[in-house]
């Protein structure tokens, strides 16, 4: 196939997203449950821009807090761009299962999107171990937050106010914060359930 016939699908961010014959590769799907940790991107179909705003960003926490309840999730990142959207979901019971907390998301935020819509599949990138590490990881986000800066929308990513993070009961924290990570590792560690690693993945 020459390049110029490659399905739009092909890279998350290009082309209409509606071309259902074409879908993302997957890992099995335990590799998305328990203790997962997994960064997600919500491509907007024929990359439509004009729904992101104060209301929209925040419908977007409240929804993220219930997907958290019921799915058991941290969200140490979010950044909500003019056509995508990503978050860093974590993993924090054995029966967590971030594919089903990826369908209560985007089921419960079409309606304010409308009249755009997601496109018909979210991409997902799994953390490997090494990238889990600490320090790594507090990279991987910082890479997230500082997409708008990158896109040059701001001047310094904390001028962008459609990211932060999602954890029950601390509305305020923000990974952009000079205190956010010890804080974070501390909730993470005293929230994540004692068997939430115990389960057998096949080969990555």
């Amino acid at each position: 196939m020459k390049p110029s016939e490659q399905p739009d699908d092909a890279n998350p961010l290009n082309g209409s997203g509606t071309n259902r014959s074409f879908y993302l590769q997957r890992l099995p799907r335990e590799y998305h449950q328990a203790d997962a940790v997994v960064h997600w991107t919500m491509p907007i179909a024929l990359r439509g821009t004009g729904w992101l705003n104060d209301a929209f960003h925040a419908h977007f926490r409240e929804v993220m807090l219930h997907a958290a309840a019921r799915e058991g999730l941290f969200c140490p990142t979010y950044c909500l761009m003019p056509d995508h959207i990503h978050l860093v979901w974590m993993g924090m019971r054995r029966d967590t299962d971030q594919k089903n907390d990826m369908k209560f998301l985007r089921e419960h935020l079409a309606r304010k999107l409308r009249p755009h819509r997601f496109q018909h599949q979210a991409h997902d990138h799994v953390l490997r171990a090494e990238q889990r590490k600490r320090n790594a990881f507090a990279k991987v986000c910082f890479y997230i937050m500082d997409n708008a800066r990158k896109e040059g929308l701001v001047e310094h990513p904390k001028e962008w106010k459609f990211c932060g993070a999602i954890i029950s009961g601390y509305p305020a924290m923000h990974p952009l914060e000079d205190d956010f990570w010890p804080t974070f590792w501390k909730l993470y560690a005293a929230n994540r359930a004692p068997d939430a690693r115990y389960i057998t993945r096949p080969p990555f």
